[in-house]
């Protein structure tokens, strides 16, 4: 099934847009079996499980994201290996990615996380605060600012949906206006298996989708 599932999800994709096949709590051999079908791009979001699938998938050619929360004593576990950090949501966190990749001579690529679902318990920065960061920005040496991720409210009403979205969307779109200086700062990964249709409405370059490739997590 995974294999199909891929390639229904593609044919909807536009081409421009990023799949991020989210693998966490599967196997390595659905992440195979997925390669097989074509996928490159992986999802993960405990450290652990992401670099034991790093070391274990090491001969195929993959682009690892990381897009869980991330402790900061768990950054030698992630951040070797990730093409994209999607998920820095606090600036103790941000600074700590910064010191590593200054200690390490590697340049991090992040997305930065908007809060922008109902839930409390979501993690993620507020507006004023990525403003603050990004007027910053030249002090993260080690640092690439690639845009913003963020999760809808975990709801069925569609229309509180469309109005997180909206809300990230013009966010980034403002971002982009008031630091043109800051040119790779152009992803917007939004968008999950029950809601990346709605996601593409409001410009999505990157989706996240586990479940509608892999069926329900195996935990």
């Amino acid at each position: 099934m995974i294999k199909e599932n891929i390639i229904a999800i593609k044919q909807e994709l536009p081409p421009e847009v990023k799949l991020v096949a989210v693998s966490k709590f599967h196997p390595q051999e659905a992440i195979r079996e997925a390669y097989a079908a074509g996928q490159r791009v992986f999802g993960e979001n405990r450290p652990q499980e992401f670099a034991a699938k790093v070391e274990a998938l090491m001969d195929l050619d993959l682009e690892w994201h990381f897009i869980g929360h991330l402790q900061t004593n768990k950054l030698k576990m992630v951040l070797p290996y990730a093409d994209l950090v999607q998920s820095v949501d606090s600036q103790h966190l941000l600074d700590a990615v910064q010191d590593w990749g200054k200690a390490n001579g590697k340049v991090i690529r992040v997305l930065l996380e908007l809060h922008i679902g109902a839930e409390e318990t979501k993690q993620g920065f507020k507006e004023e605060e990525i403003l603050d960061i990004l007027f910053r920005a030249e002090k993260y040496t080690h640092v690439r600012f690639c845009g913003l991720m963020g999760m809808a409210t975990h709801t069925d009403c569609e229309e509180d949906v469309r109005a997180d979205f909206a809300r990230i969307a013009d966010f980034r779109a403002y971002l982009q206006d008031l630091f043109p200086e800051l040119t790779d700062f152009r992803e917007l990964s939004i968008g999950m298996s029950g809601d990346w249709r709605l996601a593409l409405d409001y410009g999505a370059t990157i989706v996240r989708i586990g479940t509608a490739i892999f069926g329900e997590r195996q935990y």
